[in-house]
């Protein structure tokens, strides 16, 4: 939000020598975040000044029509003579007074001015638009000062164009929503300095009238809980904006389009509250409050016909909806260039509604931002008398006796607070009287124990250690009070942050890493190393993944959890397979130019835990029990947590030393092992054989178990799912579950021996079907002790060894621990390897 500090001081008596810093700084403490507070006067440098247009000759001859204008700047150029100055603009006419800059000037944005000949005359200087000053967007045309204005030629222009102020921009918190109004801050800055505050919200206003400006029903009082409404008759359609609203527009961002729409916006700005303005001529017959009807339509202020959800709220007439309540309006009823009876509309939404029919729509308009964090309910009647009143004052026109308000608003409800719970919380001594002042300060009303403890404070200070409670009715402004622990907030806000000692809590000794985050941090760092980079995707998902992925019908992971509140309709659920938004991730960096992609992901994946129920209802005012604790765990998802790996393209690149290698289904099996090694699972308790599991490629997929247990799968993806995802063909992909894989065993140190090796390969031939893992076990199986490594190095298939056969060979590495082998011992020690291969599998030495 951004907004004038000149503005601000409407309402609260600001020091007039106040810094710039301190007024930033006194925002900060109040938790208002400061993004920037801009000195106006510094962004334009040099003469600005005043000039009136004594002349103007139109240039011919050129591809644009050129002025070259003799302007009267007073003494400001040092010689009191006219200045000469080529202008583009044609907005402009003798007699008129604009804005000129002269030589030695710098705009916003180190644009340096100076003189200069061009177009084949002298020009000393430039007339100024509105964007070259940074006022606003408007470069259509130069600044032509009304004819009102009192400043005379070569005065300076800054204070008339508005450029004698400071502009702050702000970060509003979402629980803050009525510091996004004048209204809201001023009241702010009045606390933290000390200083008077104006209250523009308690401005008199005439109530409702038994006969309504105009017919209006509301059918949904929960979505609309009150509905307020004046006419002004007669406008004159051709009322220019005053050029004071217009600059407090401009500066707070907002672009000028009427004069009954451009209220409308000041309105909000300055109280808070959003309101609309009718063409009442074009309204067809009564208004209707209420909810969308599936299927409905409105074409909206932007000229977006949009499809209305039942959740939406509506304001319609005869034709149908013709505004999307509390987001925009329709084009149907918009106010138009001949509009002269205005209908303004002030009401009060349900927060929640608004947030999620703009989120739905996307439509984070000004008046929705406000809406769904909630606006004074109080403010309808005196926004419509102040809207009406400025309509008149400068549109002309009459304003209707009649008032519409429907008023279904429910009284705040009290809440109770442990006078001493801010001290308790806090560990800062707030007194009973200090409390309620600080309260009352916010705009509550204490309802109990304040007359006394104003009375004599110190005679209660025991009492708030017995047990003293104070009934507190918030103000409606803050509708985010609504717990004891929402008041405590505000007493040390109030109070001060700077008076809460910061104390860091001592950490326990002898605590570290557990042996879980060890082994993530293990296997992130394997997985880098082996080639492949991390990424964080989003854990949210389309309904049709698991379509797109092949997923059967009956597959568990189809049972999603669906949010309440997602940031994206399109993706409303929480992924059951890290394989979704990696896949996605992968697409994205193929879309951006990249051929050879690895990537890796360790994160938590949802499966929802079907007749859960739901979560009991738990405060903020004391821990939960343990017993509350239980429940909600037991509502909570399951929430494993996976590492996935997909890569395609080159595992190894191609270039002047040669061909590279494809990356396949085998690196994808590769980084599983490396997963399991880095989680410190020895390979002997590790088992890789052929399975059929969606997504992968039926003879492509591989299920890695440790101890027998299946802990994930990895292969080639399935044509189908590459396909529908737009991947490149033989894209691969690993996915397991690090909760089941066990913790790591306490492994002794292993025993190095001085002694040579004894290398042998075998060549086995053996069925296709036989895992190569399992012959693998065999021959260490049938080896015995002497073995101290076997790696398949080399897989053949040929005609020669028949139909449905197969030759793995194996590198075996023999070695004692306490001599040298002899050749017997390792050929022998070879034959009992093969030996069992051969009595398990039907194996046969290759070539024997």
């Amino acid at each position: 939000m951004r907004v004038s500090v000149s503005w601000l001081r409407e309402y609260v008596d600001l020091p007039a020598d106040l810094p710039t810093g301190d007024l930033e700084q006194a925002l900060v403490d109040l938790g208002i975040e400061v993004d920037s507070a801009v000195d106006l006067r510094e962004t334009v440098t040099g003469s600005l000044v005043v000039g009136e247009v004594l002349e103007i000759e139109e240039l011919t001859g050129f591809k644009k029509p050129i002025r070259f204008c003799r302007v009267d700047v007073g003494a400001a150029n040092g010689t009191g003579e006219p200045q000469e100055i080529v202008c583009g603009a044609r907005n402009f006419a003798v007699g008129d007074r604009v804005v000129v800059i002269l030589p030695g000037g710098v705009l916003p944005g180190g644009f340096a001015i100076g003189a200069r000949k061009t177009y084949g005359h002298n020009s000393n200087g430039m007339i100024c638009s509105a964007k070259e000053l940074g006022l606003g967007d408007d470069h259509s045309g130069i600044i032509v000062l009304p004819a009102e204005t009192p400043a005379k030629p070569g005065d300076d222009a800054r204070p008339v164009v508005g450029l004698d102020d400071v502009v702050l921009e702000l970060e509003i918190t979402p629980d803050r929503g009525y510091a996004l109004s004048l209204r809201g801050l001023a009241r702010e800055l009045s606390h933290a300095l000390g200083v008077p505050f104006r209250d523009p919200g308690l401005a008199p206003a005439p109530g409702g009238t038994p006969q309504p400006a105009y017919p209006v029903q509301v059918r949904d009082t929960v979505g609309c809980d009150r509905f307020a409404a004046r006419m002004v008759r007669g406008v004159d359609p051709a009322a220019p904006t005053p050029g004071w609203m217009q600059r407090r527009l401009t500066t707070a961002g907002v672009r000028s389009i009427s004069l009954p729409v451009d209220i409308t916006n000041y309105v909000m700005l300055e109280l808070g509250q959003p309101m609309h303005a009718f063409d009442a001529d074009r309204i067809a017959g009564p208004l209707v409050v209420r909810r969308a009807e599936a299927g409905e339509k409105l074409t909206t202020l932007d000229g977006v016909e949009r499809v209305l959800a039942p959740e939406d709220m509506v304001i319609c007439d005869e034709t149908g909806p013709i505004s999307l309540a509390a987001v925009m309006g329709g084009q149907t009823s918009e106010v138009v260039a001949d509009t002269t009876n205005v209908l303004f509309e002030a009401a009060h939404w349900d927060q929640v509604m608004v947030g999620r029919t703009a989120r739905r729509h996307k439509l984070f308009s000004e008046a929705a931002k406000r809406w769904e964090r909630g606006v004074d309910p109080a403010l309808a009647l005196v926004a419509l008398e102040r809207a009406v009143r400025l309509l008149t004052e400068y549109g002309g026109g009459v304003v209707g006796d009649e008032i519409l308000d429907i008023d279904h608003v429910r009284p705040r409800t009290p809440v109770t607070l442990p006078v001493d719970l801010p001290t308790r919380r806090i560990g800062v001594d707030y007194p009973p009287a200090r409390v309620v002042a600080l309260l009352e300060q916010v705009g509550c009303t204490v309802a109990q124990g304040s007359d006394r403890l104003a009375e004599d404070p110190g005679a209660v200070g025991v009492a708030a250690g017995a047990g003293l409670a104070l009934t507190v009715i918030p103000p409606s402004w803050r509708p985010d009070l609504t717990d004891p622990a929402d008041l405590v907030e505000e007493v040390v806000r109030l109070d001060g942050y700077d008076r809460v000692p910061s104390v860091l809590p001592l950490a326990p000794a002898g605590r570290g890493l557990t042996w879980q985050q060890r082994r993530r941090r293990a296997v992130a760092r394997s997985l880098a190393e082996h080639g492949y980079v991390e990424v964080l995707a989003h854990p949210f998902v389309s309904p049709e993944l698991p379509d797109l992925l092949g997923l059967p019908e009956q597959d568990p992971r189809r049972q999603a959890v669906r949010l309440a509140n997602p940031l994206s309709d399109e993706e409303p659920l929480l992924r059951t397979t890290l394989l979704g938004p990696l896949l996605g991730t992968l697409k994205r960096n193929l879309g951006r130019g990249h051929r050879d992609v690895a990537l890796y992901e360790i994160g938590a994946v949802f499966h929802p835990r079907p007749g859960a129920g739901s979560p009991p209802a738990m405060g903020v005012d004391r821990r939960p029990t343990d017993a509350e604790f239980a429940a909600a765990d037991a509502v909570v998802p399951d929430q494993p947590r996976h590492v996935a790996a997909v890569l395609t393209g080159e595992v190894e690149l191609s270039g002047w030393w040669g061909p590279g290698r494809v990356a396949g289904w085998a690196d994808a099996v590769e980084a599983g092992r490396t997963v399991l090694a880095a989680a410190g699972i020895p390979a002997d308790r590790v088992e890789v054989r052929a399975a059929e599991y969606a997504p992968w490629h039926p003879g492509r997929c591989a299920e890695l178990l440790v101890d027998g247990t299946v802990v994930g799968h990895a292969g080639e993806l399935h044509p189908t799912a590459v396909a529908a995802l737009e991947l490149p063909r033989r894209t691969s992909a690993m996915e397991l579950n690090l909760d089941l894989v066990p913790a790591p065993p306490v492994l002794p140190a292993p025993t190095v021996s001085g002694f040579p090796p004894a290398l042998i390969d075998v060549a086995l031939v053996l069925d296709e079907t036989v895992p190569a893992a399992e012959v693998q076990r065999a021959l260490t199986e049938g080896a015995g002790e002497l073995l101290e490594d076997v790696r398949l190095f080399d897989v053949y298939a040929s005609e020669q060894l028949g139909a449905g056969r197969r030759s793995l060979a194996y590198k075996l590495t023999f070695r004692a621990p306490d001599r040298t082998l002899t050749v017997e011992e390792a050929v022998a020690a070879r034959d009992a390897a093969v030996a069992v291969a051969a009595e398990r599998f039907g194996a046969t030495l290759r070539g024997a």
